[in-house]
């Protein structure tokens, strides 16, 4: 078990601390937006290769920027004046034996359909115009995508880059990151229309009392009026608050658009469901990592995964590695409490053979005892990497 490494966690529990802050981007967020459109042109491209070359072949399309758009929302309807702008931007091989491949075409009608089955009042024909720029990758890349697929090895890794992961969620990460999930669910949807995708949750925690700070964009052909839109707030806020107040025993407080300024008649309606119409833009890997939250009090990579090609690029693989290596960990070994994994490569070097990987875990007893189990469990997800990019393409793993 080269280059494995357990030790045991000497610093104070996140948990424990005085104070802590996470952060969850929804579905129709412009960030989360990005993210999504990028992740699924990768996995359309993927089975596009498969097709034509009989493997994944190089890519990488993770250079999403979305422009909003200008809109005018009103109590009972709205237009979108000026419509929102998505540009695609990456590497990717174009092009078998002289004959053009639909690179472009494919980025378009992935990002149309992402649009239609995730954000249900934006129309991606009217609302959106979608710019593909996606060019050819650089020959040294490609060379060395090339190399091990040509000889059936294992993927050498693209990059020098690290990949980390924990486990499990504390109280105030699974409290943000179920707020979102049930805002954005399909019963609260069919219940609430007026509910836009577009939903951040920002939580905080001062020792034992969480704050749940909700921005919410209501749309605004399922509001009425002023009264209509603070009632439904309302019911929206209660509905919340039950649900949170159920996942901890700390004391939770619950705020919704607190920008609102209802005797100024400011509130936060759309059109569309999504700040993208006119408040805000995005782009890739501003948002949430590999697990879903955004969490500085802990280990957190930069690197953008979405739009990533699966098969060789670190910043994707090894940031979902390392969660799959902390949560098994946690799951497997009952007196592991806790377990921090970050894993490191070397670019050209097969991926499954990192530099270092460094599971960190707090236990209930003393650490030889279980050192070897947690090894294993760590070399086991090394030794599947090579096959990682099927679960990909599977969509088993969310990267937003």
């Amino acid at each position: 078990m080269a280059n494995i490494v357990v030790s045991p966690m000497t610093f104070e529990p996140v948990y424990s601390q005085d104070a802590e802050i996470v952060e969850r981007k929804g579905t129709g967020h412009p960030d989360t937006i990005c993210d999504s459109i990028a992740e699924e042109l990768s996995v359309e491209l993927s089975k596009l290769y498969l097709e034509e070359f009989g493997a994944v072949m190089h890519h990488n399309v993770d250079k999403a920027l979305l422009v909003g758009g200008v809109a005018h929302p009103v109590f009972g309807g709205g237009e979108v004046i000026s419509p929102i702008e998505i540009y695609l931007v990456g590497r990717a091989v174009n092009e078998r034996e002289g004959r053009p491949l639909p690179v472009e075409e494919l980025a378009i009608e992935a990002t149309r359909r992402w649009i239609r089955e995730n954000v249900r009042n934006l129309d991606p024909d009217r609302h959106i115009i979608i710019k593909p720029r996606i060019k050819p990758g650089s020959r040294d890349l490609v060379d060395l995508f090339l190399r091990f697929q040509q000889r059936g090895e294992v993927p050498l890794a693209n990059d020098t880059s690290f990949g980390v992961g924990f486990a499990p969620f504390d109280d105030l990460e699974r409290v943000v990151f179920e707020a979102e999930r049930f805002l954005n669910s399909e019963e609260v949807k069919r219940e609430h229309p007026e509910v836009g995708e577009d939903i951040k949750v920002m939580g905080v925690r001062i020792r034992d009392r969480i704050r749940i700070t909700v921005a919410c964009a209501f749309v605004s052909r399922y509001v009425e009026s002023l009264e209509d839109y603070l009632g439904k707030k309302s019911v929206i806020h209660g509905k919340l608050r039950e649900l949170v107040s159920g996942l901890t025993d700390k004391e939770v407080e619950v705020f919704i658009n607190t920008a609102d300024d209802p005797e100024q008649g400011s509130v936060y309606i759309t059109v569309t469901g999504t700040s993208a119409e006119q408040g805000d833009d995005g782009q890739v890997g501003r948002g949430n990592r590999v697990n879903g939250l955004i969490t500085p009090y802990r280990p957190m990579s930069l690197e953008a995964a979405a739009g990533k090609n699966p098969v060789s690029h670190i910043g994707k693989i090894y940031n979902v590695v390392a969660n799959l290596i902390a949560d098994r960990v946690v799951k497997e070994i009952e007196e592991v409490e806790e377990a921090y994994c970050y894993i490191v490569s070397q670019i050209g070097k097969p991926i499954n053979e990192p530099q270092v990987c460094d599971v960190k875990v707090r236990t209930a007893k003393d650490l030889p005892g279980i050192e070897g189990e947690i090894a294993r469990i760590a070399q086991e997800e090394l030794d599947r990497m090579p096959n990682t990019w099927e679960r990909f393409l599977k969509k088993e793993f969310s990267v937003a």
